[in-house]
């Protein structure tokens, strides 16, 4: 998979995936899909930078967008220069970044200077212009018809509703498309093994947007196999710690990770964080935590 910038020169024919994408839910995938049946290489946009947390991280991107076949990323840094060129400059620009002889993108795309730019202006530029219909969803608590995208699957992040996110974003392939947090386990305090919990620690990427504290079940990804996983997200103030880290047990894994890459995929809520009075107390609460994995 080959990364270029914007202002970079492709060389190859393409079908051009325009949008901002930081992450890839089922509107997204079915542009992706669309963009596969031209028989050309796809290259996707992503914007890059800007203000705000991301549901992925520009690593993370790489990783979602490798599984779902993509063939090349075009990165587009968000900077005051771009936020200021007009609609037609930023098309002028990305047409001799990418040869596009497809261009696909969703009915509510828009670029440029106050956001002005439409799908419809692409049709003055490129070559052959597909438009998806934006997909809408029904959203579990009132089961009012809401369109799917970036902004909804943060909101369900933010809410900690983890299903939801899920059913927006995850494919078959749960491990190339589900919600995760990538990062490097760094050496924590050796706590957990001293009452048979030893855990991964990870400090979240500053961007990275995270469910609210608490304690997760989920799975975890690592370069010794995947395992079921019980996730702190944020304090553990029964030994003090009020600095808010990713702390995870593996059940059934043995062995340290020290410096590998890992990807944790919280996928429901179990409890909030709590001071617990004693370790003894935790551990009894952590074997409860265990038992819900397996249900």
């Amino acid at each position: 998979m080959l990364k270029i910038t914007f202002g970079e020169k492709l060389d190859v024919p393409c079908a051009l995936v325009l949008g901002g994408f930081d992450g890839l839910h089922l509107g997204h995938r079915a542009l992706l899909d669309a963009a596969k049946k031209t028989d050309f290489p796809v290259c996707l946009s992503t914007m890059i930078g800007g203000k705000g947390k991301v549901l992925f991280t520009a690593l993370e991107r790489e990783h979602l967008f490798s599984c779902a076949g993509v063939d090349h990323i075009l990165e587009i840094p968000f900077t005051e220069e771009l936020k200021e060129t007009s609609a037609e400059d930023f098309l002028k620009k990305l047409f001799e970044t990418i040869p596009a002889e497809v261009v696909l993108c969703g009915e509510d795309f828009r670029f440029g200077r106050g956001a002005r730019g439409t799908a419809e202006l692409l049709k003055c530029y490129a070559k052959t212009v597909l438009i998806q219909e934006t997909v809408k969803i029904a959203a579990k608590e009132s089961g009012r018809v809401e369109k799917l995208s970036s902004t909804l699957c943060k909101a369900l992040l933010e809410r900690g509703d983890l299903p939801a996110l899920n059913a927006c974003l995850a494919t078959d392939d749960f491990f190339g498309s589900a919600y995760f947090i990538e990062g490097e386990v760094e050496h924590g305090r050796m706590v957990g093994r001293t009452y048979g919990f030893p855990t991964l620690n990870l400090t979240p990427p500053e961007e990275k947007l995270l469910p609210p504290d608490g304690v997760y079940g989920g799975l975890a990804e690592t370069p010794k196999g995947n395992f079921p996983m019980i996730l702190n997200i944020g304090a553990r103030p029964t030994f003090g710690v009020t600095e808010r880290k990713l702390e995870a047990y593996l059940d059934g894994f043995s062995g340290d990770l020290y410096g590998k890459k890992v990807r944790l995929f919280p996928t429901r809520f179990f409890r909030p964080i709590r001071k617990f009075p004693s370790p003894e107390a935790l551990k009894s609460q952590l074997e409860k935590d265990i038992s819900k994995l397996k249900n």
